[in-house]
């Protein structure tokens, strides 16, 4: 198994650093897809986040993906680290837009299921900054500290 990108000794994963409204007082995402329930650690200086998702036995998707057997979609779970990526960003002021949207996705691989009622924790490192017009960053999401997900992202300004 790989090492966590941020140890778990370094965070308590049931106290929150910053809430919800914090995250949206940066972040755009709001209602459904505000995914990002707290942020549990960061390093703004070193580019390191760490957020979490409470996975809601409502969520919108619970019922058709898939019926008897719920699991969250990868798309969900990639666009919690994307959301946590627009958070840093914002944070470190390193992208100046109201909007950085998610401009790719490489090396995704799903490594265990994310269900209802999984505390699903997302960990990311800034890889590079291209000031004002883009992020890379890699990313782990874990469920039990278990890997569930993992990958690189990109995030870009969108000019409004």
């Amino acid at each position: 198994m790989k090492d966590p990108i941020i140890n778990f000794s370094e965070f308590d994963e049931n106290r929150a650093i910053l809430s919800r409204a914090d995250i949206e007082a940066l972040n755009p995402h709001r209602f459904e897809l505000s995914l990002l329930d707290g942020i549990l650690f960061e390093d703004l200086a070193n580019g390191l986040s760490v957020g979490f998702c409470d996975v809601k036995p409502d969520a919108f998707w619970v019922r058709g993906h898939f019926p008897n057997l719920p699991l969250m979609p990868g798309v969900l779970i990639c666009e919690t680290a994307a959301q946590l990526c627009s958070f840093l960003a914002a944070r470190s002021k390193q992208l100046e837009s109201s909007v950085i949207a998610l401009g790719g996705l490489d090396e995704v691989r799903f490594r265990a299921p994310v269900r209802p009622g999984d505390r699903l924790i997302t960990m990311l490192a800034r890889e590079k900054v291209r000031p004002n017009v883009m992020i890379v960053g890699r990313f782990q999401c874990y469920v039990r500290q278990q890997l569930a997900c993992e990958g690189v992202l990109r995030g870009v300004v969108l000019n409004q």
